[in-house]
């Protein structure tokens, strides 16, 4: 049912009120974005609307106006403006008027399309803002060029409004094997701006730049958080200006020329989404329940993964790794996936890549063998791919010079021995899309990860040296949903040297994110922790590594590693053939112990405690409330020992647990266990997280799983 809007519009839904005003024929303004107002009548909003309206003064142009979507200088923002862009330097400071709104109710998703115009600039502009069923705000525009002459955008960037208590900025940082690093200070007058420029959004990208009040935590200060769903560059900025209105935006960061709209052409910006909650954990869980509740986000149970990378790495042999599937086989593995090196030429990092095709010199009849002998041992099988990139040694470069990005001066630097496919020529693309479909329908692909190791700091295509990155994105975008419709099922993870695209954009194309490639557990805990501000934990690839990390070198016991992959879309990357009897059997519990559970731990909320710096306690709880598994980690050594207690959230305060220890692998050692935990037990879910449980005594990188289960389950 769609309606004409009313001046001041209320949008409510779970636990969220927004309230637009869209009177005066301008674009919306956000009045409140947050905490449910409950049920306003036409004259209370009326009454909040004028309520809210600033002392103007004697100055329209410093006044603290409400956060338009779109702010425009011709208002007198004196904040970066939503626009910015020209016709030859002329139309450089819209202003757009005359506006009319609907609302929508759609399939439980309110939604509010403004349109408006611009008849000096020449321009029409289309808004939309939308509030999900979880709470989960989003809003995009679609800009027209009416004029007769081409329109030049440099920037559409959507504004969201803060509060006043909004005042500590927490977002995150990182690199290759530590990503999503928080990081906390004030927000004070001017402008805290992340901007990713290599074409994806990178290892260091903030993901969720939150804002709230300060020391806010998982279940503690209300708090606001921008994202863009976007997988190329963007920017992501937290703003007080000094009149005293605060706000967070969010857009694509455009190279020269990018956009260019010529007559009667529409730029459409993508999604930028808003979560906010009493704490990180609500402001996550709006998001997980909005990709929960997507037709396209993956219903089956997520298969355990066993992926070849730090088991062979590049040291492929057929015989080797058919045995390697079959000892996986054995142990319950579900997914069979061959990483990098199996295409021509490639023994190393320094040659083959864009090749896209299986090299007879290691694999003389081909991967046939070993797809079909996974398929008969009842296992998916899955490939690694890196469509966008290419070495300089290989037969595609060799062939085709021209198809690799140059920025004006050459190929650039390279980065992994590699440089970036300039997917914007279709002959590159359709050789790409055709070589890798032909192995998906020839083999019977159910998996691809997907690569993109290399930043696109000079991606100019040949051509005309103009800046493709936006192009590129596209055109990555473009090939992962025509290889989905070619091949029904089709299964795609996206990984860029780890956690480098990550974002609601690319899981539009794909069922999986790769947070890090470091599967060290130290680090691997907070990683996969901060990547669930966004994503849930079927959506993230954790696998068990080698004893000795491969990224860090440090050594950690099967059990601490095993338990920090247990919590994601879980797998393993050993070399099975390795273990001794012992660890075969223990890796065989894990995975049969993750199979009977992964339902709950795929769908019930996840929660964390807010604990002194050196533990951590974090679980998921089931949706009814009846049932959770949580996981406590010991990862450093602090001055005052033992720890403070385990105070376990998102339980019903009214109903009986009995807690006790989960025990796939080895049990918590004697002298570490205090008394409940031999015992087990029950207590109210309000006394669990009000008083707490004596947590047991561990050493430094080691964990214990606890399984609470409702009186009566």
């Amino acid at each position: 049912m769609t309606r004409q809007a009313m001046p001041i519009e209320h949008l409510r839904r779970g636990g969220t009120s927004v309230v637009l005003n869209l009177d005066g024929g301008r674009l919306p303004r956000i009045l409140h974005w947050g905490t449910d107002l409950g049920d306003l009548t036409s004259a209370a909003l009326e009454a909040f609307a004028g309520a809210v309206e600033p002392t103007v003064g004697d100055s329209a142009v410093t006044y603290p106006q409400p956060v338009p979507v779109l702010p425009a200088l011709a208002e007198g923002w004196l904040g970066r403006p939503g626009i910015v862009g020209s016709r030859g330097g002329r139309a450089f400071a819209p202003l757009f008027s005359g506006s009319r709104s609907t609302v929508e109710d759609h399939d439980g998703t309110l939604r509010v399309r403004t349109t408006a115009t611009d008849a000096v600039s020449e321009l029409d502009i289309l808004v939309t803002i939308e509030l999900g069923p979880s709470g989960l705000l989003r809003a995009a525009a679609e800009l027209t060029n009416t004029g007769a002459d081409a329109y030049r955008l440099d920037a559409l960037e959507m504004a969201l409004p803060l509060p006043s208590e909004a005042a500590e900025i927490l977002d995150l940082t990182g690199r290759w094997a530590l990503e999503r690093v928080p990081q906390r200070h004030p927000l004070r007058v001017g402008s805290w701006v992340r901007e990713s420029r290599g074409g994806k959004p990178g290892l260091d990208h903030s993901t969720m730049l939150t804002v709230g009040e300060p020391s806010l935590g998982f279940r503690k200060g209300r708090v606001w958080g921008v994202h863009l769903g976007w997988s190329g560059n963007q920017v992501l900025a937290a703003e007080l200006v000094p009149a005293g209105t605060r706000f967070l935006r969010a857009g694509e960061l455009l190279l020269p020329d990018e956009v260019v709209l010529t007559p009667g052409q529409t730029h459409q910006s993508p999604w930028v989404y808003g979560s906010w909650g009493e704490g990180l954990d609500e402001l996550a869980s709006r998001v997980h329940r909005h990709l929960r509740a997507r037709p396209t986000h993956p219903r089956s149970p997520r298969p355990v993964v066993l992926n070849t990378w730090e088991a062979v790495y590049f040291d492929h042999d057929p015989q080797r790794l058919i045995a390697l599937a079959e000892q996986g086989a054995d142990l319950g593995i579900e997914r069979f996936v061959v990483d990098d090196g199996w295409f021509l030429n490639r023994r190393d990092d320094t040659r083959g890549l864009g090749d896209w095709l299986v090299d007879p010199a290691v694999w003389p009849e081909g991967l046939d063998a070993l797809a079909a002998r996974v398929h008969e041992l009842g296992m998916e099988f899955g490939l690694w791919v890196e469509p966008e990139m290419v070495n300089l040694d290989s037969d595609l470069a060799r062939e085709h010079p021209d198809w690799v990005f140059d920025g004006g001066h050459g190929t650039g630097l390279p980065s992994r021995h590699q440089h970036g496919l300039d997917l914007t020529h279709e002959a590159a693309y359709a050789l790409a899309l055709e070589r890798i479909s032909t192995l998906v329908e020839r083999l019977g692909i159910d998996f691809l990860k997907w690569d993109h190791n290399r930043y696109l700091t000079d991606a100019g295509h040949s051509s005309n040296g103009h800046a493709a990155v936006r192009a590129q994105t596209l055109q990555a975008y473009r090939m992962m949903a025509e290889l989905r419709d070619l091949h029904p099922g089709l299964e795609i993870e996206s990984c860029a040297s780890g956690g480098g695209r990550i974002d609601l954009g690319v899981l539009e194309h794909t069922d999986r994110v790769w947070p890090s490639d470091c599967n060290d557990p130290h680090d691997r805990v907070d990683i996969q922790r901060w990547t669930g501000l966004l994503v849930p934990p079927e959506l993230q690839g954790t696998h068990i590594g080698a004893m000795e990390s491969h990224t860090t070198h440090r050594v950690a016991p099967l059990d601490f590693r095993a338990a920090t992959a247990f919590w994601g879309h879980f797998g393993i990357e050993l070399d099975l053939a390795t273990l001794n009897p012992d660890e075969t059997e223990a890796v065989r519990a894990w995975v049969q112990q993750h199979r009977a559970v992964r339902d709950l731990l795929h769908s019930g909320d996840v929660v964390h405690a807010d604990t002194q710096p050196a533990v951590r306690l974090e679980g998921v709880v089931g949706a009814d409330r009846r049932s959770a598994l949580f996981q406590f980690v010991v990862l450093d050594r602090p001055a005052v020992w033992p720890p403070e207690r385990l105070r376990f959230p998102g339980l019903d305060p009214d109903r009986t647990y009995r807690v006790s220890e989960f025990v796939p692998g080895a049990s918590v050692p004697e002298g570490q266990r205090p008394p409940w935990l031999s015992a087990g037990v029950s207590l109210p879910g309000r006394v669990l997280a009000e008083a707490g449980l004596e947590a047991p005594s561990l050493d430094v990188d080691r964990s214990v799983l606890l399984r609470l289960d409702a009186a009566g389950s």
